[in-house]
């Protein structure tokens, strides 16, 4: 259990997670069923719904089946790995499999947040890095650092990062991840071809009018849930959400609570932030934003951080920073 937990907290916490529905999970299990449930009908409602009403609800679906992958890769609701992934890996987000998810999201967890090397879910450029980019590409970078840049750009960002890094693998003789990659493609296939035979819902419709938009979505979560920080608690936001927001992401917004206590379900994360919310809120240096609005209203074309790194000037002084936090 997290070191910064008094005693009092860390009795606090036990007894709750003694509580049977902590135990028993029920409530991810009741996701679970939901979710396929609702991404199922919808999908087979289509010829009724219509091609435009179909694809906003599939999009946010499958943006609620992103967070739904994400509680599965932290170990709800068993502590069986292979038992979550055979409950997350239907194709439904469409970009990558359920292994490679869990893998990299793991490898954000164990990293220095924000690093630009260590971070797989970072924004951040080195500022020497910065410096030499070409003219396009800054304007580029500094739009991604707006909310409607992280909503146009950031999927195509994340798609063209998993196909140059999956390539580079196959390059330097790693075939490691093939069978993954064969798996989740035979899936993706077998669901576009019943999307579009028996749904009526084309598969070009399926990528660009629902897989695209529900990284879009999920986005919005992450547009700056960390930021660059010396204090490791400050780098992750409290987000305090609308009741909407927090089902769809299944209160991640939470965010450092989230990074304290991984193991914590989503449904105790709120419970826990609010037991002993002014400990957070001093522990991430205020770090805490009124919902989701309060990024509409003021990051919509402004960014929101610099894309170099505050803190990270070269290469060297990113070296230096994981010498010191792993020395």
């Amino acid at each position: 259990m997290a070191t910064y937990l008094d005693e009092r907290q860390r009795l606090d916490l036990a007894n709750a997670a003694r509580h049977w529905l902590w135990r028993t999970e029920l409530p991810t299990w009741i996701l679970i069923a939901l979710v396929y449930a609702a991404w199922f009908g919808v999908a087979a409602s289509a010829p009724w719904l219509g091609l435009p009403l179909t694809c906003v609800l599939l999009t946010l679906c499958t943006t609620w089946y992103l967070s739904m992958q994400h509680e599965l890769l932290h170990g709800h609701p068993t502590r069986l790995p292979w038992l979550n992934a055979l409950l997350g890996a239907a194709p439904l987000g469409v970009w990558l499999p359920y292994g490679l998810y869990r893998r990299l999201h793991l490898q954000h967890h164990e990293a220095e947040l924000t690093h630009p090397d260590t971070d797989p879910e970072g924004y951040f450029l080195y500022a020497a890095d910065w410096h030499t980019t070409g003219p396009a590409m800054r304007r580029i970078y500094a739009f991604r650092n707006t909310l409607a840049g992280r909503l146009l750009l950031q999927p195509a960002f994340s798609v063209v990062a998993i196909v140059t890094g999956e390539m580079a693998k196959l390059r330097s003789g790693n075939w490691l991840d093939v069978p993954m990659w064969l798996a989740h493609l035979l899936a993706l296939a077998s669901l576009l071809a019943w999307l579009q035979l028996v749904c009526g819902i084309p598969a070009w419709l399926m990528l660009a009018g629902v897989a695209y938009p529900a990284l879009s979505i999920a986005a919005i979560r992450s547009f700056h849930e960390h930021r660059a920080s010396d204090s490791h608690a400050a780098r992750s936001v409290i987000n305090d959400a609308g009741a909407g927001w927090r089902l769809l992401f299944l209160n991640n917004n939470y965010h450092l609570v989230h990074h304290d206590l991984p193991s914590v379900p989503w449904f105790a994360l709120g419970w826990v932030y609010r037991r002993r919310a002014a400990d957070y809120l001093v522990r991430n240096e205020g770090f805490l934003v009124r919902g989701y609005r309060q990024w509409l209203v003021n990051y919509a074309w402004r960014a929101v951080e610099p894309v170099a790194h505050p803190l990270f000037g070269s290469r060297a002084d990113g070296r230096a920073s994981l010498s010191r936090t792993h020395g």
